[in-house]
């Protein structure tokens, strides 16, 4: 048994090594305008369409940009797109940025718009979710396009950040007209290749060490005084080591931590040389629950599937002690929450975000009311980033506690995410990061999943036909009152029957050297066109 266990221990030094090494070199090769930025997580991939996850949206949208963006207060601001209005009920039309180049010097206009829209609405996309909806996209003249959608929907240009428009003409010489599909393992061109019209552009991509990026001078936005950056050279540097992360950043070799230990937050802010910044996460964190299958994977219950029966799914929720866990596992950065959105969302009311009630009694009550008086065994899935883990081993032993015999197992990201998309586990600790607009949300995690853009990120494939027509409703809902009070309905409707338990919204925490200055979205993501270093 020794001998494993020093080969994992030399594993282990031998990755913090490298990963000091790659930052040092950064370190080294960047001059005064250079930042750099440690992760414990990696982009995965530089396709902007082929995963739709924050820790690959927040660097590859870096790189490209979208018809419409975000300003400095999180609201939509024009991007590649300067104006859009609906010229009938099922049509839209999208008056183009002019003058944008690509990172190539290749100008950017209506055949690239056309071809990234439907590129992203391909089946291997997993943005397509994003534009169920849309029926076509057609150019008018070189700098204008009208979308075409199925039904009305006024809120489209809600659910266009973060769907990148992309070159067609690179797209084609490098045969990536199709996003990569990710969960097949592809590889292709845009993995490590990356063309956009973004404020950086890519240098270098990595898998799991490092992302490098440089100043595109021929970006449109420098000429707007808001964008004030002056960084030549940007590293994003995957550090999954907790104590290697820290340790890169007081040593000087890091300048900004995104996700710095919990418990290593109040010694960070009493350290003089860093500023700490928080806010409120518009994201939070889930249990889901496989209900497609009829006989739960990798338990001893045979034959029945113990999470189909609402009275279990109630169970694990009164077995979960989420201040417990929050106040000594996650240090009190974070909040537990009964809602299964952000009141930061539209139509997402602070009433429901009271949780059931901590109640092991009646947890252990309800099983036995469902026909599992000795409980069952499940194993739990979670991501092998520390913070996360840790908290799904407490879960762990607290189902365990009331006969829900819990095995955690953890996975690095390039395993656990597909489990996700896939519905491949039967117990998934999972986060979503919310977008102010509910449809998104409701239509990721609640719609039944089809494999066209509904129910993308439903990994237990939880299917309720009231749900999903009032999802469908929400979509093509022209008056924002009614909208929002449909919202509304259906969170209320989620709560009732708990296709996900909610666990808790995180308080965001961004730990920097004092030369940093930057603005922190309330969804994890760092935007470089305003970093400036003092």
């Amino acid at each position: 048994m020794l001998a494993p266990l020093v080969c994992r221990l030399f594993t282990a030094v031998l990755a913090a090594g490298l990963a000091l090494g790659a930052v040092g070199a950064a370190a080294q090769s960047g001059a005064a305008q250079a930042l750099r930025v440690a992760s414990a997580f990696d982009p995965q991939t530089m396709d902007p369409h082929a995963l739709s996850l924050l820790y690959h949206s927040r660097v590859v949208h870096q790189v490209y940009e979208s018809l419409v963006g975000r300003d400095a207060h999180f609201k939509l601001e024009p991007a590649l797109a300067l104006r859009w209005q609906p010229v009938s009920p099922t049509v839209w039309r999208f008056n183009l940025r002019p003058g944008v180049q690509f990172h190539d010097g290749t100008p950017f206009g209506a055949d690239d718009a056309v071809f990234s829209l439907e590129r992203a609405l391909a089946p291997s996309s997993q943005r397509a979710f994003q534009l169920r909806g849309v029926s076509a996209v057609r150019k008018l003249d070189a700098l204008t396009i009208e979308i075409q959608l199925e039904a009305p929907d006024a809120v489209l240009p809600e659910k266009l950040p973060l769907v990148a428009m992309m070159s067609k003409a690179w797209s084609e010489k490098h045969g990536v007209q199709r996003p990569q599909d990710f969960h097949a393992k592809q590889e292709t061109h845009a993995v490590r290749n990356a063309n956009g019209t973004g404020p950086v552009r890519l240098e270098r991509y990595e898998p799991d060490v490092r992302t490098t990026l440089r100043r595109h001078s021929g970006w449109w936005g420098w000429a707007d005084a808001r964008h004030g950056s002056r960084l030549e050279q940007v590293s994003f540097v995957t550090i999954k080591s907790d104590a290697t992360r820290l340790a890169a950043l007081a040593s000087g070799e890091v300048d900004l931590v995104l996700d710095p230990p919990y418990q290593d937050i109040a010694r960070l802010k009493a350290d003089p040389r860093l500023v700490l910044l928080q806010t409120a996460d518009i994201g939070q964190q889930y249990l889901a629950f496989d209900q497609a299958r009829d006989q739960l994977q990798d338990s001893d219950v045979l034959g029945r599937n113990p999470f189909k029966d609402l009275r279990v799914r109630k169970a694990v929720y009164h077995a979960l002690n989420m201040q417990l866990i929050v106040d000594k596992v996650l240090r009190g950065q974070a909040r537990p929450t009964g809602a299964f959105l952000s009141p930061l969302v539209d139509g997402s009311p602070p009433e429901l975000d009271q949780r059931l009630p901590y109640d092991p009694a009646r947890a252990r009550q309800l099983l036995g009311e469902a026909g599992y008086p000795n409980g069952f065994s499940v194993t739990l899935d979670c991501v092998n980033v520390a913070w996360r883990e840790n908290v799904c081993q407490a879960m762990a032993a607290m189902l365990t506690q009331v006969g829900i015999r819990t095995t955690l197992r953890s996975s690095p990201t390039g395993q656990f995410f597909p489990k996700l998309t896939q519905g491949t586990g039967s117990f998934v600790e999972f986060g979503w990061t919310a977008t102010p607009d509910a449809w998104n949300s409701l239509n990721g995690l609640f719609r039944s999943h089809d494999g066209n853009g509904l129910g993308t990120f439903n990994a237990g494939r939880y299917r309720n036909p009231k749900l999903d027509s009032l999802i469908d409703a929400i979509r093509t809902e022209p008056d924002l009152t009614r909208r929002r009070a449909m919202v509304t309905t259906v969170l209320r409707l989620a709560a009732e029957d708990l296709p996900l338990v909610p666990l808790y919204r995180r308080t965001l925490t961004w730990a920097m050297a004092r030369k940093v200055q930057l603005v922190q979205w309330p969804n994890d993501t760092l935007e470089l066109r305003w970093v400036q270093l003092k």
